[in-house]
């Protein structure tokens, strides 16, 4: 009797590795594609709403640049007010020491050499190299300054109309990579309601309409020309051209960081348009040595890092030379420019300057510190979800999105170890694609069409999109 039973068990282990080993039929095939598919549309529909937070996080995004702009439009004003009357409160002093020019020009030969002189020698001091570069700056800085500015307190009209070019081209710059990533945001947003009208047609039940989106285009005065350009076909090629198929794109926080670098070499360089309670302690380096650009020279109150980006700043040596010293003390016909009204109204005239040179700055990296922040956010979105939009043109298949065309199972000695499962797969309109599933899913397990579909899936992501 035993011996019958144990043949029972036995035939009935045969016959259920048999079974598992049996290829799936026709229809079997089918209804794992409709399985596989119903997984693909869960994913898509997951990738799209991910897609439209993005779109609301640049649209938030858009909002901050308003106010940005607003707030920068009435610093550039104010900036420009202060620098023109300090030009002309300075073109009224020259003017005035025009009588005396002769005395002035003659105290002004012998100033100069005295005040670069006086410069390399505290510089040296200090600062290991550089005093070369240093003296040559100085003496072209000196030869475009008049006499009596170097006793004007303030930054040197020069510096300042130097530094309002740089903001100028700072600002278009930031512009610029602002709308390469907003029209980025638009690309992959469009792309992906392509997919999702396309998704639709095909699958009305997963995909229902009205699908709240964010407007395409954004909100604010920006957007709407945005937009009116778009209708023009101004900028039909950059808007429709997705940043994820090009090679040469690395991500939105990219097109941020190297403007921050830039930035910050050339906050280096403006000395007292940074904060004014900016912190120059004297830091060792790793070996324990001191580091050089971070020591203030005396007397002038300049770090080494500061003279050699602006050696302008030697001026403030001046007390040191007896030629610069009597340039204060001259009197041209009765007047003395350097004690009289016009000087007071044009040092007040430059700390205004100084004063909305220093907010622009401010403001300037205020916001690039945001879209900063902002940019790796896309980032991340745009990783985990912008792959969607590259379906926009690869939806259009007759079969449907996803169908497994063969399913081969390994044969194995071992009933408890089965050999893996070969399947070949069509994903969208992209060539068949063949990989093995572990053998411990088997063709029948519900799980087995999410795990070839998801394998599909990150297949066409690694091959289609471009992956940073």
């Amino acid at each position: 009797m035993m011996k019958v039973f144990g043949s029972i068990v036995g035939l009935a282990l045969l016959l259920v590795s048999a079974q598992c080993l049996l290829p799936p039929s026709k229809d079997d095939l089918s209804q794992i594609s409709l399985l596989g598919m119903k997984y693909l549309d869960k994913q898509i529909e997951n990738a799209i709403s991910g897609v439209k937070e993005m779109k609301t996080v640049m649209e938030r995004s858009g909002e901050d640049h308003e106010k940005f702009l607003s707030t920068l439009e009435k610093t550039t004003q104010q900036k420009e007010d202060a620098l023109k009357a300090a030009q002309e409160m300075e073109t009224k002093l020259s003017e005035e020491q025009e009588v005396c020019n002769g005395t002035m020009q003659s105290l002004w030969e012998e100033c100069k050499p005295c005040l670069k002189n006086t410069c390399i020698k505290y510089y040296s001091r200090t600062c290991s190299s550089g005093a070369g570069l240093v003296g040559r700056q100085l003496e072209e800085v000196l030869n475009r300054t008049s006499p009596f500015s170097i006793w004007i307190n303030g930054e040197n009209m020069d510096v300042l109309e130097r530094e309002d070019q740089e903001q100028s081209w700072r600002f278009q710059n930031l512009e610029e990579r602002y709308s390469n990533v907003a029209d980025g945001v638009d690309s992959i947003f469009i792309d992906s309601m392509r997919v999702f009208d396309r998704m639709r047609s095909l699958n009305p039940p997963m995909f229902p309409s009205p699908y709240r989106m964010p407007s395409i285009w954004g909100q604010g005065e920006r957007a709407n020309e945005r937009a009116e350009r778009a209708k023009a076909g101004e900028a039909h090629s950059r808007v429709v051209r997705s940043p994820l198929k090009d090679p040469d794109f690395h991500g939105f926080h990219n097109m941020f960081a190297p403007m921050m670098d830039m930035a910050w070499n050339i906050f280096g360089s403006m000395g007292p348009f940074m904060d004014a309670d900016a912190n120059f302690d004297i830091n060792p380096s790793e070996e324990g040595s001191v580091n050089e650009d971070v020591v203030v020279t005396k007397p002038s109150g300049m770090t080494c890092r500061e003279i050699r980006r602006n050696s302008a700043g030697c001026i403030k040596l001046r007390g040191e030379c007896e030629k610069c010293v009597a340039i204060q003390d001259i009197d041209c016909s009765g007047k003395k420019p350097l004690t009289g009204p016009l000087k007071e109204e044009l040092e007040q005239a430059l700390a205004m300057a100084e004063k909305f040179t220093q907010e622009y700055n401010k403001q300037l990296r205020r916001f690039e510190e945001q879209m900063s922040n902002t940019s790796s956010l896309l980032d991340l979105f745009s990783k985990q979800f912008g792959w969607v939009s590259a379906l926009a043109n690869n939806t259009d298949t007759k079969d449907g999105i996803f169908k497994i065309e063969t399913v081969m199972s390994k044969d194995t000695e071992d009933p408890e170890k089965p050999g893996d499962t070969t399947v070949s797969v069509q994903l969208f309109n992209t060539p068949a694609m063949t990989f093995s599933v572990p053998g411990d899913i088997t063709w029948n397990d519900p799980k087995f069409s999410e795990v070839v579909a998801q394998e599909a899936l990150d297949r066409y992501k690694q091959t289609t999109v471009v992956v940073k």
